[in-house]
């Protein structure tokens, strides 16, 4: 009998539960330190651990996990903090990125990802700096100067050969580039490119001017800037900007373990799951960057309402809080007048099932995890007992 079968057999002669995963962890420690002769006890000291991290039956852990994160969160900043050890980067930290997680924002206001790197990529630094210049955005006007020739009718690229080899580029690719402009015709002359416009006017010229200027060569759109940093024994990439569905297609990318901010797009490629870690980990490190010690298990429980329906909703009167059944609490959180009107004009009953409205008409409130009503009818009951 394996050890996982033996904590199970313990468990139901003790007449205790433990989750699976915990089994599992329990029998693989034992496994790993040798520890056979001391399970019962591991097992005991486990069944104890848990069922006093179990909320208590009527424990209202909703208005817990609210005032928990809402009391700390009092005390954040409101500046934008530059990202540990990279001046260059600039990230939302405190109350505004709190504000951002729980509002469910399409986009972060400074998006960034953490791009890890596999194989040869993670330890050599030139293969590392090989990513780096694919996944930040490089347009033209980085590695030449566009000049508008007036008096020539063209637009002059001037290519700065030091700018191209520092970012890996080759004049093929600058040429590749520029065919993607239309009504042009590119004409190479010695270390300059000419692009000139097929209808010979100044409006036409000025605005190829600019899209030259702009033109993308390589990277993705997005980033601006990816910067290589050492991490104990291998090299990770940090940008400034984010396009999680694309930078997992580059080779040498760790699918793993590459994370972003924007916890919408880790919802688009990952799915509702790890969206939901990605809200957990974002605002629990958001209030641990501030010196905030939040139990995780709030934080767990906003993240669970806001992934619960497979969507993620945000804490709000456009999501979690504006979805109430009751006419009087909805009215109460905000625009009252209309969710009356709205109600009136429905014909809404309100059940009176929930606190604020439960309060606001003077009532007992009905409140607590676990807690059920139970309806038992008097006629069978009776039949039951002859």
């Amino acid at each position: 009998m394996g050890i996982e079968e033996k904590i199970r057999k313990f468990l139901e002669e003790k007449n205790e539960y433990l989750p699976d995963s915990i089994i599992k962890e329990i029998a693989q420690k034992i496994e790993e330190n040798g520890l056979e002769k001391k399970m019962n006890k591991l097992v005991e000291l486990a069944i104890e651990e848990y069922n006093e991290s179990i909320v208590d039956p009527h424990e209202a852990c909703g208005i817990v996990a609210a005032q928990s994160i809402g009391e700390p969160g009092t005390q954040m900043t409101m500046r934008t903090f530059h990202y540990a050890g990279v001046a260059e980067i600039n990230v939302t930290l405190g109350l505004p990125r709190l504000i951002e997680i729980v509002d469910a924002r399409s986009e972060p206001s400074t998006p960034m990802m953490n791009v890890y790197l596999e194989g040869m990529y993670k330890v050599n630094k030139e293969k590392a700096k090989e990513i780096a210049n694919k996944i930040e955005i490089t347009r033209l006007i980085d590695v030449a100067d566009v000049e508008a020739e007036i008096s020539n009718m063209r637009v002059a690229v001037i290519p700065d050969k030091k700018a191209m080899e520092r970012k890996g580029i080759k004049i093929s690719e600058v040429i590749e580039a520029l065919n993607k402009v239309s009504k042009v015709e590119i004409k190479e002359e010695g270390d300059k490119i000419f692009v000139v416009p097929e209808e010979e006017s100044y409006r036409e010229l000025r605005r190829i001017h600019e899209e030259v200027k702009s033109i993308k060569i390589k990277g993705l759109d997005g980033v601006k800037r990816a910067i290589i940093r050492r991490e104990g024994d291998e090299y990770v990439i940090y940008t400034e900007g984010s396009n999680f569905e694309k930078v997992f297609e580059i080779e040498g990318v760790d699918k793993t373990r590459t994370t972003t901010n924007d916890i919408h797009a880790i919802y688009r490629v990952l799915g509702v799951e790890a969206a939901r870690n990605a809200i957990i980990n974002e605002a629990y490190s958001t209030l641990q960057e501030q010196g905030l010690n939040v139990d995780i298990r709030h934080i767990m429980l906003v993240a669970d309402i806001m992934t619960s329906d497979g969507t993620i909703r945000p804490i709000g009167r456009q999501g979690v809080s504006g979805e109430k059944g009751s006419v009087i609490a909805r009215a109460a959180f905000e625009i009252t007048v209309d969710h009356l009107l709205r109600a009136s004009r429905r014909g809404e009953v309100d059940e009176l099932k929930g606190v604020a409205e439960n309060i606001i008409v003077g009532q007992p409130i009905r409140l607590g995890t676990g807690s059920v009503e139970l309806a038992i009818d008097i006629k069978k009951m009776s039949e039951v007992k002859k």
